[in-house]
């Protein structure tokens, strides 16, 4: 007779995108479960909803956008509630997409182009929209997402001041195409695989994706409430390990058609296989009408400790934070941020099942050009380049500079 072993429930709240593939396979090919975990997955259509089942308990953990954790812990637009990321989900999978006329000025619709010489001619069509009284208007998927940061980061380093030179508004992914084909807004920054539902529908052609913008962007995480990570930290190192494995599951091409037909389902993502298998797969379509063009490290998971905590991640988007104006630079919110990214606990949770893990848990971003060894604990790590699209090097320890030289 089979005994029944009862299963930690643990909820986890996502939002409809390639890049929540990690949980969703964790459930879905067993590995929650070989863990003792029964992995309830809960959809929403926005980043508020999401953080507010995760800060008032109705969840347990969420699929979240990297800076919305810090923001959180910080106290930014709401009371401050600790959370932590143990666990980073993925690195990237994201693109600015305009609108076709817009993006016949800037580039060659449906190729891969410079994301230099795109942002300089971007920066020309800006500048003289506002000059005609009416400022380009992007849309991205939170004020404190890594879509928005990105898009500055980038609009900044080809001339433009975002806060006067265009607008910046807010738009949830699965409408993102919606919003671009109303012309409600000129250009979107979304997650996949809504640039390239804007694509199929011909009412977008993108023009950079965001590891054009930074080779090893850090994107969406896992964040847990810290008192209950802390309390419970047993079954956080469970978690941990199913979605390890689950990592390794995604870059297995083997199970690649299985993946596209898991997550483009009514329960999760909800989209057309096409969209979801390019992404997957890193073969991007630019614009209606052309050939997918494979994009090295579109969506980056599970290689090169792609799902280590690295707090210096942390503090580059605090950087980009503070220099949007959304924050303020404090030493001690400095501290809390980087105390955020939880590296101490991933290495906990995965040190005995022979995963590498770093032995540093913060690095000088952008600075690797070619593949570099670096030293670890536990394995043997060789990291890809991590550059800017500027070539700018950030160093944590040298925030203020950062700041300054950008201001």
């Amino acid at each position: 007779m089979r005994l029944l072993v009862a299963l930690d429930v643990v909820r986890i709240g996502f939002l409809p995108l390639v890049d929540a593939a990690v949980p969703i396979l964790a459930r879905e090919f067993g590995f929650a479960e070989e863990e003792g975990l029964d992995l309830v997955l809960v959809r929403d259509l926005s980043w508020a909803t999401v953080l507010d089942r995760l800060v008032y308990g109705h969840n347990d953990a969420a699929h979240m956008i990297a800076p919305l954790a810090i923001a959180t812990s910080l106290g930014l637009g709401r009371p401050a509630h600790a959370l932590s990321v143990p666990f980073v989900l993925g690195l990237n999978g994201n693109a600015v997409t305009l609108n076709p006329d817009l993006a016949a000025k800037v580039m060659t619709p449906g190729e891969p182009g410079d994301a230099i010489a795109i942002g300089r001619r971007l920066a020309i069509a800006a500048l003289a929209a506002k000059a005609g009284g009416r400022k380009l208007r992007f849309g991205v998927v939170h004020r404190f997402s890594s879509h928005s940061y990105m898009l500055r980061y980038w609009l900044r380093g080809s001339g433009l001041d975002p806060n006067e030179d265009v607008e910046i508004v807010t738009v949830s992914p699965p409408f993102a195409a919606d919003a671009l084909a109303s012309g409600e807004v000129d250009g979107i920054c979304v997650g996949e695989p809504w640039n390239s539902v804007a694509v199929d529908r011909g009412v977008g052609a993108i023009s950079v994706v965001t590891a054009q913008i930074w080779r090893r962007g850090v994107e969406k995480v896992l964040a847990m409430p810290t008192r209950a990570m802390e309390d419970n930290p047993e079954r956080t190192e469970r978690l941990l390990r199913a979605l390890y494995r689950a990592g390794i599951a995604f870059v297995d091409p083997a199970h690649q058609d299985e993946i596209v037909r898991i997550l483009s389902g009514p329960a999760y993502v909800d989209a057309p296989e096409e969209p979801v298998r390019r992404a997957v797969s890193d073969r991007i379509l630019f614009a209606r009408g052309h050939e997918p063009h494979h994009v090295p490290d579109f969506m980056f998971q599970h290689r090169e400790a792609a799902n280590f905590p690295w707090s210096s991640q942390a503090a580059w988007l605090y950087a980009q934070m503070c220099l949007a104006g959304h924050a303020q630079f404090d030493a001690e919110n400095y501290a809390t941020v980087q105390r955020t990214f939880r590296p101490d606990v991933y290495r906990k949770a995965l040190r005995g099942i022979g995963a590498d893990l770093p032995g540093a848990s913060a690095k000088l971003e952008g600075a690797i050009t070619d593949p570099t060894g670096v030293g670890t604990i536990q394995g043997r790590l060789i990291l890809g380049a991590d550059s800017f699209f500027d070539g700018a090097r950030f160093d944590p320890a040298k925030l203020g500079d950062t700041l300054a030289d950008r201001a």
